[in-house]
């Protein structure tokens, strides 16, 4: 050897897209490709996080304490018991690395979160991928995949690309079924877009059961993307595990600053909620009318739209005559689903726009 090499599972890990911002010819789009909130951040948590930036020659609290209080408040947790991240998506990578490795196997359905097979990759382990029925999480196909060398399971809930949720009964009954030595990671990034009713029990399994690990975000319905504020919940010993690895000073001063502010603002998140659940059912309606040229959308409970493209128009054509329009989606050929355009929910008039585009794009297929 003439110089450093990787190891080989390192070589296999395709890395992670994000959503597009520009054309391919440059110019700037419209974002509705990455699942921001369209209504941005609240003005509490805007204010707070400003507030926090007059130090910037200090460190954080490496132990992130009064954010986790907040948290803790806000769910009935114990403080103790939280972990914090960059993102949510630290907390799945540690998990995955404090839990398993070469010989092991992580276990996700298909059309998952593309972190969880980055994830797997990144610790040498296999990861094993379950079947889905018709977009959406199908437990007894998790199920059947699980082997003795089963180490994790991921599960996003509602499920990211899809939209689509798995109820409160089958997350018991999948979280009963599997051994207790395998690490059950249920990330709840669209968590808070449920209704009250609508609620998979992921919290309350956490607070009980040794081996659940619960995920959550701020990037998401707080609108606090560019801070990179992830938290999670689990029993001690596995936030133990977790801390060990968990890379140090990973939330800013003002990204603690402006989460405490965003957990206090329930107007907000209640305003963000409402008209997420107004305009995503509406740009469902208006894809259902379109079903005799081949879209349909997925049933989705988050806060965009899964549309499959099925007739003359490619979803790939769909996202380029987006660009024409001034508008960024996400098309997912490298996750499965060449026919598929996730698109976030906006602005009442940015769905409107894109609806009107597919519409025509549509009718002169």
């Amino acid at each position: 050897m003439t110089k450093p090499a990787p190891k080989e599972w390192i070589l296999g890990i395709s890395p992670y897209v994000p959503g597009k911002a520009a054309a391919d010819d440059g110019r700037p789009l419209i974002k509705l490709s990455a699942n921001e909130n369209p209504l941005g951040t609240g003005q509490a948590a805007r204010a707070a996080l400003i507030a926090a930036t007059a130090d910037l020659a200090t460190y954080p609290d490496p132990g992130a304490a009064k954010m986790r209080e907040a948290i803790a408040a806000a769910h009935g947790l114990d403080p103790a018991r939280v972990i914090y991240g960059t993102g949510s998506d630290e907390l799945l990578h540690i998990a995955a690395s404090a839990y398993a490795g070469p010989g092991d196997e992580i276990l996700y359905v298909k059309y998952g979160f593309s972190v969880y097979d980055i994830a797997a990759r990144r610790v040498g382990a296999t990861p094993v991928i379950a079947p889905d029925t018709d977009y959406a999480t199908d437990v007894d196909a998790l199920l059947a995949c699980v082997t003795d060398k089963t180490r994790v399971v991921f599960l996003a809930n509602p499920n990211n690309p899809t939209g689509t949720m798995t109820p409160r009964q089958d997350i018991a009954r999948l979280h009963a079924a599997l051994r207790p030595d395998i690490l059950f990671v249920l990330d709840q990034a669209y968590a808070e877009y449920l209704d009250a009713d609508e609620d998979d029990g992921g919290i309350a399994l956490a607070k009980s059961a040794p081996n659940v690990l619960v995920t959550r975000t701020f990037s998401k319905i707080h609108g606090l993307a560019a801070e990179r504020i992830g938290w999670g919940y689990a029993s001690a010993e596995i936030i133990d595990a977790l801390h060990r690895i968990r890379a140090p000073f990973n939330v800013t001063t003002a990204g603690q600053a402006a989460a405490i502010a965003a957990i206090g603002d329930s107007g907000w998140v209640d305003a963000s909620r409402t008209h997420n659940r107004q305009w995503r059912e509406w740009l469902a309606g208006e894809i259902a009318s379109l079903s005799n040229h081949g879209l349909r959308a997925v049933p989705s409970k988050a806060n965009f739209l899964l549309i499959l493209f099925e007739g003359k128009l490619t979803a790939e054509g769909a996202m380029k005559g987006l660009w024409d329009e001034g508008y960024a989606t996400r098309w997912l050929p490298g996750q499965g689903l060449p026919n598929g355009l996730r698109i976030t929910i906006g602005t009442a008039e940015q769905v409107r726009a894109v609806a009107a585009k597919l519409r025509a794009m549509a009718e002169g297929a």
